[in-house]
């Protein structure tokens, strides 16, 4: 039983230390461009305040961004980017619902279905747009050899 909970450890070391220089890949200027572009309207007519989930949409982004560079080394060798994609459905939806539950509660909880989906679609925007951008440079990583 020691040894694997050694085998853990160290797995979920290198995991983090794989994380770690992922991190490095992007810039939070970066991110917030994403943001902007995404959420402009619902900011622009009041129904988000940018002060208030800039903050957790950067850290939906960069679990996004992870998640794609997690599932790199599938594109890596030799799978399709729709193929990867479909093998990390499930919990890219997860992440999506969860980010798209931290808007409304952040963001228009009172406002109609129609800003309601439409924040929706934005989100999975954002959150598809974040794990291809990790999904493509994690691919760089395994290409150069950085991992």
């Amino acid at each position: 039983m020691g040894t694997m909970v050694h085998l853990k450890d160290l797995r979920r070391e290198k995991q983090m230390k794989y994380e770690k220089s992922m991190l490095k890949e992007i810039s939070i200027k970066e991110i917030k461009k994403s943001i902007s572009l995404h959420f402009t309207p619902f900011f622009h007519y009041g129904l988000l305040s940018r002060w208030s989930i800039e903050e957790g949409c950067a850290d939906f982004a960069l679990e996004a961004f992870l998640m794609g560079a997690k599932y790199s080394k599938f594109g890596f060798k030799g799978e399709s980017l729709e193929d990867v994609q479909s093998r990390s459905g499930k919990e890219e939806k997860r992440l999506t619902a969860d980010f798209y539950d931290y808007l409304i509660n952040w963001g228009c909880p009172n406002e109609s279905s129609i800003c309601h989906e439409s924040l929706f679609l934005a989100a999975e925007c954002l959150m598809q747009q974040w794990w291809k951008e990790g999904f493509e440079r994690g691919q760089k990583r395994y290409k150069l050899r950085l991992n």
